[in-house]
């Protein structure tokens, strides 16, 4: 902070009667120093930032502050009211003005050292010795943390604020922070210093602060770079050099909170609220860990301390990003305000809501969805982009499936004629099975005509969040209007979440913020991307989306066999995994039309069929040849016949997933041959799901279960030949055998998968 205020930009003796005033008799001591290039337009920047949250906090505190394009280098003025200016606090005018000018484009390491001074105000001593300051250039090192405190722990504060502001949270750094402000004791995460050196620096400091009211003013530089550093579970910064013996019990461990603090701008109240809270959670006797997301980015709490944690509070006034991290945990959910004034109240409600139960909805069951997974840290971008498109199939899927189902009924109710019945709004009888059959095809048609939407506004989804939706939905919809089908969804919404990202990379003014993700993000988003598919891609994709329709129409004899072993080899790859939902989406794309042709139903009874394959199979094998598996692959076995008879393929990952080098490409043998087979018996599906179930709406569904069987009977017969023919491990009994009459009909040690 050494060169973000000078004595130059101090008045102890603000004359100012009023917000405005005030700040703009502070930002004209920048704009002297050549900090502010344009003082109107700056104090606009700064007025709006003022219109979306007042920025007095209670103990006689103003701070008002923004990013501004008129801002040449991280600033920081500082004014002593001595009657006080009204910014809006609760307990009245604030007699502490701090006024703070960030470049638009400021680096993350600047915006660590501008939020320090929010964890700063937070300190009695430091505010103390501000109001007493008898001159400029005194408040100024006060505020810099060079003021001579005396001791050592102004020394360790200083290594702290150094070592922070030169790398954002280095080890030096964390340590004199450490060293300077903690209760004695080093921290126990990552990048702190020692217990030894912790208690060292805690002496320093404590006779610092004996020959001066500030002894800790600048070791919260290096607590915000580190503040999101967890603490191990079970483990708080006060117990950290505590025996191991000593460590507390389950039961006697401490409550341990989470908390998200953020605010509009993501400097002062985001770092304020995180200080506050964790100060009163020492008080309070609790572990408290924060996540601040600020403008600098934020870095996630580890997974396993959110686990650990009793409960959450979420004090901010923007969205909390990934916020499903936090589900199922007692939350109390505040501004960011309440975080700052009135922590104590927060976090005894959270305990409250632990002792009564209170928790907020589970997250999904399972690894979430794709969205949720989209983009990790440190992944290529080929994995980005598989994880983007299947964000898309993974939204489509329940659509197909509900609309082919309801289409299917139709059919079966009242014949394929039923496609060219009256509207149900015209003409509909409750007494006729036609009319019903017209209704449930209608509604399956409405279901249908969403797929492409749907597909293409949830890879942007993917890529861009809840921005890309507009955009990709518009994108999706410009490509079923154009008939550039399932091909033009991708594009669509490859497009709009590439739009979107771009967009949000340009520094935007602030008095347009408040409104980007609901006019200015979804206004030029969709103008671009319709642009885009109207004149520029649209048609070329419907040329190729035709091409495509006409190459399957066209398909016979061998060359649809082909067609049929290459998706029975890849719906039974990776059992529900990419592969087989590339298959899937292939078939399903085919007949999410009105009238879908012979060709594009073959293939969908060829992927269904193939399908269902591996997990028949495998219940299969383990009925006749159980010995060959464990007890638990047995009962797996059991609950296979439903799931594969209800073409749920991942009913055979368990087995694949003990025994891969076998079970695989027995699978994949046996749906190349479903697949093969299906195709030439030109069996045709017009449900894209149901197995069995839907067997009255197969044509040909004599031969159709005819090439289910004899994939079946082929990847059962290969399983257990492979299983069979593999040695036991040294030691262990073979399948079969009892040698150990006492364990002979206990469960058989299975040796390792080759």
């Amino acid at each position: 902070m050494s060169d973000m205020i000078t004595a130059d930009l101090v008045d102890l003796d603000l004359s100012a009667d009023t917000k405005e005033a005030a700040a703009r008799a502070l930002a004209e001591r920048m704009v002297a120093l050549g900090r502010v290039t344009d003082l109107e337009g700056f104090l606009a920047d700064v007025a709006a930032r003022e219109a979306q949250m007042p920025t007095g906090l209670d103990g006689g505190i103003g701070i008002p502050h923004c990013r501004s394009e008129h801002v040449t280098e991280p600033t920081l003025a500082f004014g002593r009211s001595a009657a006080g200016v009204d910014f809006g606090a609760p307990d009245g005018p604030a007699d502490l003005i701090f006024l703070i000018a960030a470049p638009a484009g400021a680096d993350d390491a600047h915006l660590t050292i501008l939020s320090s001074l929010a964890r700063q105000l937070m300190n009695a001593q430091f505010t103390g010795a501000l109001r007493s300051a008898e001159d400029a250039a005194t408040a100024a090192a006060l505020i810099r943390g060079d003021a001579a405190a005396g001791g050592e722990g102004a020394r360790g504060e200083r290594t702290g604020a150094e070592g922070a502001d030169a790398d954002g949270a280095g080890t030096e750094g964390a340590r004199g922070a450490h060293g300077g402000a903690s209760a004695g004791v080093g921290s126990a995460s990552e990048g702190v210093g020692s217990p030894g050196e912790g208690a060292q620096g805690a002496a320093g400091a404590a006779q610092g602060a004996s020959t001066d009211s500030v002894a800790s003013s600048v070791a919260a530089s290096a607590d915000a770079a580190t503040d999101s550093t967890a603490p191990a579970p079970g483990a708080s910064v006060e117990d950290a050099s505590a025996p191991a013996s000593d460590a507390p019990s389950a039961d006697e461990r401490p409550f341990r909170i989470v908390a998200v603090t953020s605010c509009p701008t993501g400097i002062a109240h985001t770092y304020m609220a995180a200080e506050s809270l964790e100060n009163a959670g020492r008080e309070a006797g609790v572990e408290l860990v924060v996540e601040t997301q600020g403008s600098a980015g934020f870095t996630r709490l580890d997974p396993a301390v959110i686990a650990a944690a009793d409960g959450v509070i979420f004090a901010h006034d923007v969205p909390v990003r990934e916020k499903e991290r936090f589900a199922g945990k007692p939350t109390v959910d505040v501004g960011v305000k309440a975080g700052i004034n009135r922590p104590g109240e927060l976090i005894s409600e959270v305990r409250g809501k632990a002792a009564r139960g209170e928790v907020t909805a589970g997250a999904p069951a399972g690894r979430g969805t794709p969205v949720e997974r989209a983009g990790e840290a440190g992944e290529g971008y080929g994995t980005k982009l598989r994880k983007w498109l299947m964000s898309g199939v993974s939204y489509m899927v329940p659509f197909v499936a509900a609309g082919g189902l309801l289409i299917a009924l139709g059919f079966a109710i009242g014949g394929y004629e039923i496609k060219t019945a009256p509207s149900v709004m015209d003409h509909f009888v409750w007494t006729q099975a036609d009319s019903w059959a017209a209704l449930l095809f209608q509604i399956g048609g409405v279901a249908f005509g969403f797929l492409v939407p749907v597909l293409a506004g949830y890879i942007a989804y993917g890529m861009a969040d809840r921005p890309g939706l507009v955009p990709g939905f518009v994108g999706g919809m410009i490509a079923s209007t154009i008939n550039a089908g399932f091909l033009g969804g991708l594009v669509a919404g490859l497009l709009a979440g590439g739009v979107v990202m771009a967009i949000q990379r340009i520094n935007i003014p602030a008095v347009l913020r408040g409104i980007m993700p609901v006019v200015v993000i979804p206004l030029i988003s969709s103008a671009i991307v319709g642009f885009l598919m109207f004149v520029v891609v649209g048609k070329p994709i419907a040329s190729a989306q035709k091409g495509m329709t006409d190459w399957l129409n066209s398909l016979s004899g061998s060359n649809a066999i082909l067609l049929g072993a290459l998706l029975g080899l890849m719906m039974c790859f990776d059992l529900g995994g990419p592969v087989n939902k590339v298959a899937y989406t292939f078939a399903t794309a085919g007949i999410a039309v009105s009238s879908p042709s012979d060709s594009a139903m073959k293939i969908m009874a060829a992927v269904m069929a193939a399908g269902m394959v591996p997990p028949l199979a495998m219940a299969l094998a383990t009925t006749v040849r159980g010995k060959l598996f464990t007890e638990t692959e047995r009962e797996n076995g059991k609950a296979a016949w439903v799931l594969g008879a209800s073409f749920i393929s991942e009913g055979a990952i368990p087995f694949a997933a003990a025994d891969p080098l076998r079970v695989i490409p027995s699978s994949m043998v046996g749906g190349a041959i479903t697949g093969a087979l299906s195709m030439a018996f030109s069996a045709t599906l017009r449900a894209p799901h149901g197995g069995i179930f839907v067997v009255p709406l197969i044509g040909n569904p004599f031969l159709y279960l005819i090439a289910i069987a004899v994939g079946v009977c082929v990847t059962t017969a290969l399983v257990v030949v492979l299983k069979g023919m593999r040695k036991p491990a040294p030691g262990t009994v073979s399948p079969g055998t009892a040698a150990d009459p006492a364990t002979a009909t206990t469960e058989v040690k299975q040796p390792v998968a080759a």
